[in-house]
């Protein structure tokens, strides 16, 4: 697996909260290059990581994070 193997692309949404920007939701896809019998288990892997993240758990409440593969 090489460097482009795995690209994860961040995008976040700030709100106005009165005069303090907030963000409110992070969407992360990862482009992963990845042979199609492996495509099952990434898919089962990304159904349960958000729990098992550090950063996603300290966030769960304040901000929305949704995730998405796009398989190349």
């Amino acid at each position: 697996m090489g460097p482009d193997d795995l690209v994860g692309e961040v995008t976040g949404e700030i709100e106005k909260d009165g005069s303090v920007l907030v963000l409110r939701r992070v969407h992360v896809t990862y482009r992963l290059r990845v042979p199609d019998d492996a495509r099952e288990k990434v898919d089962r892997a990304l159904k349960t990581h958000a729990d098992m993240c550090p950063v996603a758990r300290s966030i769960k409440g304040a901000i929305e994070v949704t995730t998405e593969v796009d398989y190349q």
